[in-house]
C-alpha cells in the first residue's frame, strides 16, 4: 500500500479532534502560561542533574586559557591550534601561548574557493540541480572544516604566533565575506555553464582565474594580508625573554612542530548501516587543499573510541574531537547532559532517538569541534568528560565545559587520535581501500 498527500488534507473534524485533546490536558494551561515569559529549555531543565557533571576528574589535563573563536564557525581550527599550542608551550616553559587562528582561517578560504571552482569545472556538464552540483552550490563557501582540512593547510603553510597575524573584526565576525564569496561561486557557476555551452573552454579557466583573484582580494582587505616574515617574541616561564628572527609560518613549524600533524589519525563513530566498523572511508567533494591528503575516516564503536580517547589522556595528551551540540546544552554554565532537559515529560517528545537512525534522518549530525582535556572514571568506565571550548572564558567554568556519558555516546561523531594507539587491524584497515560516500553523507558535515 501507498500513500497519497491528497488523502491527508487537515479536515476542520480533525483540528476540533487536536483541540479537544489538548483541552483535557489541565498540566497544557501550565506548561502554556509558563512558556508566555520563558525559553522552553528553562521550563525542561532539570536542576538535580547537576550533581552529576560536577567539574572534577579523575584525569584532567592542565591545559591552558580558552580561546573565542567569537562570531565565526572556526571551532575546527580553534581547536586544532589548542593541540598544537600546547606543544609548543611544552617546548618552551610558557604559560600561556596562542597561534594565529586568522593566518590558517585567511589559507582556508582561499584554498575552499579554489576547491569550489575547480569542483564546478569538473561538474561542468551536470544540471545545476543535479544533487552533487546543488549540494556544492547550496553548501557553498563557509567557516566550518574537518581534522585533515585543518592537517593539509598546516603542512602547506605552517602556522605562526598569534601576535604574527592578528584577528581582524571581519575574521572574528565572517556572515558578510562568506556571503560575498559565496556570490562570486555561484556567479562563476552560472557563467562557465554559459560559456561551456557555447564550447568557450578556455573562457573558462580565465573567468575561474579572475574569480580566484577577486577572492583573494577580499580575503586580504577583510582578514589582512598573511604574514611572511616575523620575529617570535616571549618570556618563558622562568621570567627569560627569548627573541627568534626572521621566521616564516613554515620554519616555525618545523622548528617547534615538524612531523606532529602526520602522527593523528580521524577516528569516527557512525553506526549505520552502510558503514561498517573497521572501513576507511571518506566523502566526496569534501575538502580545501586539492592536492593534500583526503578527509579520511576509521569507523569504530564507540566502545573503542572512547577507549583510545582515555589512552591518549592518559598519556596527558589533548584530544581534537567532533559532535552535535544542537540539543541538551546549558551554554551559560557549561553543561551538555541529556538528562538536564526533559522535553518528554513537558511535550511527550524527545529530541534524540537511536544514533544510526538520528543520522540517516538528519535529526543529527557533528557540527561542532573542541578539544577533549580530561575524563571521570569509575570502575575504569567513563562517567563525564572535560571540555576545552572555544567560546570564551564569560561562559562554563572559565570557557570548560562538561559532557555526560550519556550525551558523548548519543551526540560524539568523531576524534583525532594519535596512530601509535590503533591497534594492527585498525591499522591495516587504513591500508585498503578507501570507500567513497557521496558529498551529502551526513558524515560530511562540517565542524563550525
Amino acid at each position: 500500500m501507498k500513500f497519497s498527500i491528497k488523502d491527508q488534507a487537515l479536515s476542520q473534524s480533525k483540528i476540533n479532534e487536536l483541540k479537544n485533546n489538548y483541552e483535557t490536558k489541565t498540566e497544557n494551561n501550565i506548561i502554556r502560561h509558563a512558556l508566555s515569559k520563558s525559553k522552553i529549555s528553562d521550563i525542561c531543565y532539570v536542576s538535580e542533574a547537576e550533581k552529576d557533571t560536577d567539574n572534577k576528574f579523575s584525569i584532567e589535563l592542565k591545559t591552558m586559557s580558552v580561546c573565542n573563536q567569537k562570531q565565526s564557525g572556526r571551532c575546527w581550527i580553534f581547536a586544532g591550534l589548542n593541540i598544537l599550542r600546547e606543544k609548543v608551550a611544552e617546548k618552551l616553559n610558557l604559560k600561556s601561548f596562542e597561534l594565529s587562528q586568522n593566518y590558517i582561517a585567511f589559507y582556508d578560504k582561499l584554498e575552499k574557493l579554489n576547491y569550489a571552482l575547480s569542483s564546478v569545472m569538473e561538474l561542468i556538464d551536470h544540471q545545476h540541480d543535479e544533487r552533487t552540483l546543488a549540494y556544492i552550490l547550496t553548501n557553498g563557501i563557509g567557516d566550518g572544516g574537518q581534522w585533515d582540512m585543518f592537517a593539509n593547510l598546516v603542512k602547506k603553510y605552517g602556522v605562526c604566533p598569534k601576535k604574527a597575524m592578528v584577528e581582524t573584526a571581519q575574521s572574528s565576525g565572517t556572515r558578510e565575506s562568506d556571503q560575498l564569496l559565496n556570490s562570486l561561486l555561484r556567479f562563476f557557476a552560472s557563467e562557465a555553464q554559459s560559456l561551456y555551452k557555447q564550447n568557450k573552454i578556455q573562457e573558462i579557466q580565465a573567468l575561474k582565474d579572475q574569480c580566484l583573484q577577486k577572492g583573494y582580494n577580499l580575503l586580504a582587505n577583510c582578514f589582512s594580508k598573511p604574514v611572511e616574515v616575523f620575529d617570535f617574541e616571549y618570556v618563558d616561564n622562568d621570567g627569560k625573554y627569548h627573541c627568534e628572527k626572521n621566521l616564516t609560518p613554515l620554519s616555525f613549524y618545523d622548528k617547534y612542530l615538524k612531523g606532529t600533524i602526520e602522527q593523528y589519525q580521524s577516528i569516527t563513530n557512525s553506526p549505520t548501516e552502510d558503514k561498517p566498523y573497521l572501513q576507511a572511508y571518506t566523502i566526496a567533494y569534501l575538502g580545501n587543499v586539492i592536492e593534500g591528503r583526503q578527509v579520511t575516516h576509521l569507523n569504530l564503536s564507540m566502545e573503542r573510541m572512547e577507549e583510545l580517547i582515555i589512552s591518549q589522556l592518559k598519556d596527558n595528551q589533548p584530544v581534537w574531537f567532533g559532535s552535535d551540540v544542537s540539543y541538551y546544552g546549558d551554554r551559560q554554565n557549561g553543561r551538555w547532559d541529556t538528562k538536564a532537559f526533559d522535553y518528554l515529560s513537558t511535550f511527550d517528545i524527545d529530541m534524540k532517538f537511536d544514533k544510526a537512525k538520528m543520522l540517516d534522518y538528519y535529526q543529527s549530525a557533528m557540527n561542532h569541534a573542541m578539544v577533549i582535556s580530561g575524563v571521570n572514571l569509575v570502575d575504569n568506565k567513563p562517567t563525564k568528560w572535560k571540555i576545552e571550548n572555544s567560546w570564551g572564558e564569560d561562559v562554563g567554568e572559565k570557557g570548560y565545559y562538561v559532557m555526560s556519558e550519556e550525551f558523548f555516546k548519543t551526540f560524539v561523531y568523531q576524534a583525532v587520535i594519535n596512530k601509535k594507539y590503533l591497534n594492527k587491524d585498525e591499522l591495516e584497515a587504513l591500508e585498503k581501500e578507501i570507500k567513497v560516500y557521496p558529498c551529502y553523507d551526513p558524515m560530511g558535515t562540517l565542524a563550525k
